[in-house]
């Protein structure tokens, strides 16, 4: 994918992109639940126990669990991105992620895009935010991963 297959299109605005973020949300929950059913099938439900009104699990279990949150998750977006530029959630929303020269992520940007994207949402939102007062309309992180998020047409068709 070249410049000239993306040249005018318009930035991606704030709604859209979190649109498309809580509909990859859902997905990624869907995931996380899979993962937590088969490490309590591994581990069993007597790995966590209730103290004073208080679960108590296991340190171990929380850490394998946690690391492999984070993995497929970013497993997740960075296959999409990587494959085709979109999520099930951005081709819903027409969005599409690209390089700085409209072609398609690598893994290493793909990840370091993903880890940027994190702190810009739970820093009430600024790294989204900036995209507000960015001359090209891209949030914090797509600047630093030197990545953009672009609107497609309405004519476009992801599955032809």
């Amino acid at each position: 994918m070249t410049d000239n297959n993306h040249a005018g299109f318009p930035r991606a605005g704030l709604l859209r992109r979190l649109a498309a973020l809580l509909y990859d949300g859902f997905l990624v929950a869907a995931i996380w639940m899979l993962i937590g059913l088969v490490i309590q099938l591994i581990v069993g439900p007597d790995s966590n126990q209730l103290v004073d009104g208080v679960v108590q699990t296991n340190p171990i279990v929380d850490a394998v669990t946690f690391i492999l949150m984070v993995t497929s998750s970013a497993g997740f977006y960075a296959w999409f991105w990587c494959q085709s530029g979109q999520t099930l959630g951005m081709v819903s929303w027409r969005l599409k992620v690209l390089n700085s020269n409209s072609q398609l992520l690598t893994v290493p940007q793909a990840l370091l895009r993903f880890f940027l994207a994190w702190p810009a949402f739970f820093a009430f939102g600024l790294g989204y935010l900036w995209i507000y007062v960015d001359k090209d309309r891209d949030a914090l992180h797509d600047r630093l991963s030197h990545t953009k998020v672009i609107l497609l047409p309405k004519s476009h068709r992801p599955f032809n």
